[in-house]
């Protein structure tokens, strides 16, 4: 900073002399020297007070831009006006008696001072900027075709300029805009659209350039930019596929991405209130049950990112929780991070944790999931979705938590499996002994907790999902195996997923949620499964029934052709929040619910499934499963 203040007082002095010695001459430069030789100190230090005002010492010369040009504008725009000012009090008869400097010598000045104060920064820049090429054609540095309009090109740019993006040379822009055609910016040419992506690298090829990947930008994921068709040429021609994540829905670095298949797959997705999530999760201590878990791991991420003060992550599988806390280690975060290896099944252990961390949140993602597993294993989906969720619950009201978020899905609606009703009976716990704290609280009690269910369907590359099985069948050469040509699901990415479960809690504990229960995602259209399968097989490079083939292979026990979000006796309603529906449940009493649970527990001791399923149906009228 100093040395950059030195040089602008250096320019500064040269400026004035320079426009004096082009404005006059002989006489007139010689008369007016020894003036100038008593004003040009005490001009020289008010211009570094002027500098320092306007900041110009602030700015790093690699990064100069257009702000930086007009702030050198100003300040010499600001000196200027003080040359004139001090001109008019020089034409007093008792100190000079004419104009000592004169316009033309002031406007001389003021292009002077802007050429000499922003002429080194912008050869500095572009010095910098020519060392960055040349060290990306020196080194190994991938030579990259960037897809996307120029104006999103223009961060990928500067971003490499800046060093922030490293290891990539682009060579090329595609763009999908007309307007783009035959333009360039910073220096790489627009090469033509998406569509030419073949003629393209070959082009290149033949001019010694390989081509070995290529970076996709917002805009061309856009439905008008075909983006499965760029992705699908791309790996025909066996280049590598990046993509540049967006900055406006987290406070993560910018940085190259992968573009997974799944990124394309889906309707665009909903706009999330981060300022919202960001002012529920700030300075807030929560527990994640099954935070090793694809859902869990990604709550912990988003509420981490977040500004959480404390978190505690609650796992039974101990790769699972090291990978997650390894991961959390790595985020630029305050926050407070431990993790417990625990089963929630173990009731004491539980609440001997909550009363420990006393939380504020706690989110239960903590369950067994895969429905033909908990078919035959009927008995370890009841301990762990229905005693567990018990157990989390009771253990989150004893330690005095605000708030409790249960994971549940749209099996849970009319459920024809031991998953969809074990979750709908934790549901319907939760439910009852939330309008049990609504009653005390309606009697005169403080109100002490909310609990909540969440319920969306199938999250994309989540673990054991179907798109991680069919991409391994893809790599594997195939079949790609589909239950039944009809069977729909609904789909979306685990983070949106994880968003708005941390957007509804924020909902639940506002004044206007009094009596919602439970809060369903918007999952858009349900999507054919055997649709899904042809789409990642064409992503992939390939054309199902020539290079992959798909098998049926029918559907197995517990699983139905097509999803429920809403119970027919549900009520719902929007709640002023894009993606969240919200439901008024009519569930049992508490004591109703304790009353199953014991009946459940006597059912498990004598490992008998038909009490196990006479319970739930009890419970859950609506549950369609099968006892033997």
């Amino acid at each position: 900073m100093w040395l950059i203040l030195a040089h602008d007082l250096l320019a500064t002095a040269a400026a004035v002399v320079a426009s004096f010695f082009i404005r006059f001459e002989g006489a007139g430069l010689a008369e007016r020297s020894p003036i100038l030789a008593i004003l040009l100190p005490a001009f020289v230090l008010y211009a570094g007070l002027v500098y320092v005002l306007c900041g110009l010492y602030k700015a790093k010369w690699r990064f100069t831009s257009l702000p930086d040009l007009y702030n050198i504008s100003r300040a010499a725009a600001i000196l200027a006006v003080t040359l004139l000012a001090l001109d008019y009090v020089m034409l007093a008869p008792n100190v000079y008696g004419t104009f000592f400097f004169g316009k033309i010598t002031i406007v001389l000045y003021w292009l002077l001072q802007v050429a000499f104060l922003s002429g080194p920064r912008v050869a500095y820049r572009y010095f910098r900027y020519t060392r960055t090429l040349h060290h990306a054609k020196e080194g190994d540095f991938a030579p990259t075709l960037v897809v996307g309009r120029t104006a999103d090109v223009d961060v990928l740019l500067r971003a490499i300029e800046s060093g922030a993006v490293k290891k990539i040379r682009p060579v090329g822009i595609l763009s999908p805009s007309p307007a783009d055609r035959s333009q360039a910016i910073r220096g790489i040419s627009v090469l033509g659209s998406p569509d030419d992506l073949e003629g393209v690298v070959a082009d290149l090829r033949n001019r010694g350039t390989n081509v070995s990947q290529i970076v996709l930008m917002s805009s061309a994921f856009a439905p008008e930019a075909k983006p499965e068709t760029i992705l699908m040429r791309a790996r025909r021609l066996g280049l590598a596929t990046r993509q540049l994540r967006s900055l406006d829905d987290t406070s993560e670095a910018l940085r190259l991405a992968p573009v997974n298949v799944e990124d394309l797959l889906l309707r665009p997705g909903v706009k999330i209130d981060y300022r919202r999530v960001e002012a529920f999760v700030k300075d807030k201590s929560i527990i994640v049950t099954g935070g090793g878990g694809s859902i869990g791991s990604e709550i912990c991420n988003r509420i981490v990112t977040f500004g959480a003060a404390r978190l505690l992550v609650i796992e039974n599988s101990e790769p699972a929780l090291h990978a997650v806390l390894e991961t959390l280690a790595t985020k630029q975060s305050a926050a407070r991070i431990e993790g417990r290896l625990a089963d929630i099944r173990d009731r004491a252990r539980i609440f001997r944790l909550a009363a420990e961390f006393r939380p504020d949140i706690v989110f239960h993602a903590a369950a067994l999931k895969h429905v033909p597993l908990l078919e035959q294993d009927w008995g370890e989906g009841v301990k762990t979705n229905v005693f567990g969720s018990v157990n989390v619950a009771d253990a989150a009201a004893a330690a005095g938590a605000a708030a409790m978020v249960v994971i549940s899905t749209d099996k849970a609606i009319e459920p024809v499996s031991v998953l969809g009703a074990s979750k709908r009976f934790a549901e319907m716990y939760c439910q009852a002994l939330d309008s049990d704290f609504a009653r005390k609280a309606a009697d005169g009690h403080r109100r002490t907790m909310r609990l909540i269910a969440v319920r969306f369907g199938n999250v994309l590359a989540s673990n054991g999902s179907v798109v991680p099985k069919f991409k391994a069948q893809i790599e594997a050469g195939g079949p790609l195996t589909v239950t039944h040509p009809d069977m729909v699901r609904y789909f979306m990415t685990i983070r949106e997923a994880c968003d708005l479960v941390v957007t509804a809690a924020s909902h639940a504990l506002g004044s206007a949620a009094a009596g919602v229960a439970v809060y369903v995602l918007n999952m858009g259209q349900p999507v054919k499964i055997v649709d899904l399968a042809e789409r990642l097989i064409r992503l992939s490079g390939l054309e199902p029934g020539r290079d992959i083939d798909i098998t049926f292979i029918g559907i197995r026990p517990g699983e139905r052709l097509h999803e429920i979000l809403f119970a027919r006796e549900e009520p719902t309603a929007p709640i002023g929040i894009e993606g969240i529906v919200a439901a008024k449940p009519v569930s049992p009493s508490l004591e109703a619910m304790r009353g199953w649970l014991a009946a459940l527990e006597q059912g498990l001791a004598r490992e008998d499934r038909s009490v196990i399923f006479s319970v739930l149906r009890d419970a859950v009228p609506d549950f369609g499963g099968e006892a033997a």
